[in-house]
């Protein structure tokens, strides 16, 4: 039976309150994790919030841009960061907003993986981008946070390292090139 339009005038109504439509702005961010390989393993790229904890660059997905080009966009300036982005998340998380109030809207951060290949003076000031080594990254972005939090951020870093290995599992001639203690494996 095919579908019936139905007329605007018998549609269901949804109001929204002003208070309610300012919440949900902003309520969408993106992030890049930022990383290199070194002989040592792993290093993750971190920066610092206007508060002192490391975090990921990230900041609002961007109108007119997909979440990946906003996050190089955030890596570049937060960072200096040049190098290549996932187009697809390789995982997202919720935190909750500063200050908020049961019921109020979390934000959503969809984390994408970007390969640095060289850095330039970050535009941003005072962000400190500053390179750490797999168990060290996730002790910064744990430090001074919620405990739930922190180990939330620590499990996208642990994601992250997976994503990496699965990418560089191989050389060409079939060897492991690396793995999460940090040494290559051949």
């Amino acid at each position: 039976m095919p579908a019936v339009p139905v007329p605007m005038n018998r549609m269901p109504r949804r109001y929204f309150r002003l208070k309610h439509l300012r919440q949900l702005r902003g309520s969408e961010q993106v992030a890049a994790v930022c990383y290199r390989i070194r002989k040592s393993g792993i290093e993750f790229l971190l920066v610092r919030t206007s508060g002192g904890r490391w975090i990921f660059p990230k900041g609002s997905a961007e109108p007119g841009l997909t979440h990946a080009q906003a996050a190089a966009l955030e890596a570049h300036e937060e960072a200096g960061v040049h190098g290549r982005i996932e187009e697809t998340p390789f995982t997202r998380y919720t935190r909750p907003r500063r200050g908020s109030k049961a019921g109020a809207v979390e934000t959503v951060v969809n984390v994408h993986l970007c390969e640095v290949l060289w850095l330039d003076a970050a535009p941003e000031q005072g962000r400190d981008p500053t390179w750490f080594p797999l168990e060290k990254a996730k002790r910064r972005l744990q430090q001074d946070r919620p405990p739930k939090f922190g180990s939330i951020l620590a499990g996208v870093i642990d994601h992250a390292v997976e994503r990496i290995q699965r990418m560089h599992a191989r050389v060409p001639d079939g060897r492991m090139a690396l793995r999460t203690s940090g040494k290559p494996t051949y």
